[in-house]
């Protein structure tokens, strides 16, 4: 009885060793899954987790679950709705590129073509008239201070010019320098065309300032100090760049006739090639909004003047083969590829240079109103410059020296000979005429536009910009003179400033600010420094508020013009 007892209770007490060791393996491994639940799910085991590793079951690291898995995972793109839609209207801005671009490049193109039209119809008719003033004035016995108006001087000097030019360009054989060129090779030839690019830039940034020198210098008042060299300088200087000018324009124009003329189109093709560098070189670069507006600028007198070019080639060409119709059709190709070439090339520029910096396709309106500014300013009252000279300085395209080849060209390619020649020539000068005055009435209606919906009605009343920097400058001089001087006299005394001293010069500046007219169109057409929104600059100095620090003035669309050193780059 005792055996049995005791057996009993031996049992008993196993069965409950075993329960307690079940429990507590129960609850260690409770734990090991509450601290090892993100290994567990990816279906591995740590050090902590080794023994539950071991008895997951196979099927959960199948790859059947793994593949399940992947083609039923789920996203939600309106988690991130604000970058999403800024990629949006990336998109649609690059779609509107092409648009905004080609408006511009239209508008820009018939400038320049008003501006080159000018040259050969209305400018002849001015200087006639200012040489019939001249003869005339002193036989009837009129008095005056002037014996021409500054535009009249202007024009003369300009005809002058053109004359001058012409009769040196005479001497140039145009058929040597195309069998001088012809035998080059083609690597060389390539390499002269881009360095003839640069010279024309170089030639074209240097050019209107020596024209604007010999205008200023002819007009001057007679009262004012002389400070400068004379009128004849000025004037030899002005015929000798318009003459280089012009013959670095006749070898870019035989380089691409020989191109064009070449058997095998290498040349062709690398010189279209070149275009597409223009991509590397700008594209992956920071461009603000002055910039793009220099770049647009050059865009447009480079498609004009590759249009002119191109021109001058196929009259070339048709002289020599007796001007059969049937040549035309043989260039067509090549030119049709060149100009598709230079489309694409800038749209493709411009589309990633938005894109890349940030900047809105409406920034072309706002191009094509300060373009049509200088337009409708050109036609005030107090206009202080001629409309051709403004598209020169705002484009760096020059008329004179491109006009002046043209001219050579067709007189030595078309021979007039015969009252039927002559009254032909009549009738195309007065189609000319037509075509300049048509094309300058439907441009300042389209400008007055532009300049409407731009609300810059305001800023064709304002003085000019020289006028108003000097004015600036000479304010900010007598400010500065006001700031330093309470210090100067405090510093001598050895004293400590009063807070009298401290207000009295900032309420001189306050009351010496310049009152100049303010309009939306200041904002709308300046481009914002990121850095410095919330800083207070002083309209005198250019200063800050704070600390009075130097810093570079913020520069309106209007006073940019081709060649003006505004931001990282001029390309």
């Amino acid at each position: 009885m005792a055996d049995s007892l005791s057996t009993g209770l031996g049992e008993e007490k196993d069965k409950e060793t075993g329960d307690t060791e079940r429990d507590r393996k129960a609850a260690h491994a409770e734990k090991n899954t509450k601290g090892d639940g993100v290994t567990e799910t990816l279906g591995f085991s740590d050090k902590n987790g080794g023994s539950m590793g071991k008895k997951r079951n196979l099927s959960d690291l199948s790859l059947v679950r793994f593949i399940t898995t992947e083609l039923t995972r789920g996203y939600f793109l309106e988690h991130n709705e604000a970058k999403y839609t800024e990629r949006r209207e990336r998109v649609y801005t690059c779609l509107r590129i092409p648009k905004e671009l080609e408006k511009l490049m239209t508008f820009g193109f018939f400038l320049c073509l008003d501006a080159f039209l000018y040259v050969f119809t209305l400018l002849p008719l001015r200087v006639i008239l200012a040489l019939l003033r001249l003869l005339t004035l002193p036989c009837c016995g009129l008095g005056g201070s002037r014996l021409l108006q500054p535009a009249q001087v202007c024009d003369v000097l300009k005809g002058f010019i053109m004359v001058l030019c012409y009769s040196m360009m005479s001497y140039v054989d145009y058929a040597m320098m195309y069998h001088l060129i012809r035998g080059q090779s083609v690597i060389k030839l390539y390499i002269i065309y881009n360095m003839l690019e640069v010279a024309d830039r170089l030639f074209s940034s240097f050019g209107q300032d020596i024209l604007d020198a010999l205008y200023w210098t002819a007009t001057e008042p007679k009262e004012k100090k002389r400070a400068h060299i004379g009128v004849i300088p000025h004037f030899l200087m002005a015929v000798l760049y318009v003459f280089l000018h012009a013959i670095l324009i006749m070898v870019q124009a035989t380089t691409l006739n020989v191109a064009f003329n070449s058997h095998n189109k290498s040349l062709l093709t690398i010189m279209m090639s070149n275009n597409f560098v223009e991509i590397k070189g700008s594209v992956f670069k920071k461009f603000e909004k002055n910039n793009l507006f220099q770049m647009s600028n050059s865009d447009i007198k480079e498609r004009f003047t590759n249009y002119i070019l191109l021109l001058i080639v196929c009259l070339r060409n048709m002289e020599q083969f007796s001007w059969n119709p049937d040549h035309l059709w043989v260039l067509f190709p090549d030119v049709v590829m060149v100009i598709a070439s230079e489309v694409a090339v800038d749209v493709v520029k411009h589309a990633f240079i938005t894109k890349f910096n940030d900047i809105s396709a409406d920034v072309y309106g706002e191009y094509r109103a300060s373009l049509a500014f200088d337009l409708v300013s050109s036609r005030q009252k107090n206009a202080y410059t001629d409309y051709s000279d403004s598209v020169s300085r705002r484009m760096g395209f020059i008329p004179l020296p491109l006009a002046l080849l043209l001219i050579r060209v067709v007189t030595s390619s078309v021979k007039i000979q015969g009252s039927l020649s002559f009254m032909c020539v009549l009738l195309f000068y007065l189609g000319m005429i037509t075509l300049k005055v048509l094309n300058s009435i439907v441009l300042l209606g389209t400008s007055c536009v532009f300049v409407k919906e731009a609300k810059m009605e305001e800023k064709l009343f304002d003085p000019p910009p020289s006028v108003v920097s000097s004015r600036v400058n000479s304010r900010a001089h007598r400010t500065k003179h006001v700031h330093t001087s309470p210090q100067q006299a405090t510093a001598d005394k050895g004293g400590t400033p009063l807070a009298s001293d401290n207000s009295q010069p900032n309420a001189t500046a306050e009351t010496s600010a310049p009152t100049l007219p303010k309009s939306d169109s200041d904002t709308f057409l300046t481009t914002p420094d990121e850095e410095d929104d919330d800083k207070i600059i002083n309209a005198d100095t250019g200063l800050e508020g704070d600390g009075l620090k130097s810093r570079t003035p913020k520069k309106d669309l209007l006073e940019i013009d081709r060649f003006t050193i505004c931001g990282n780059r001029i390309d």
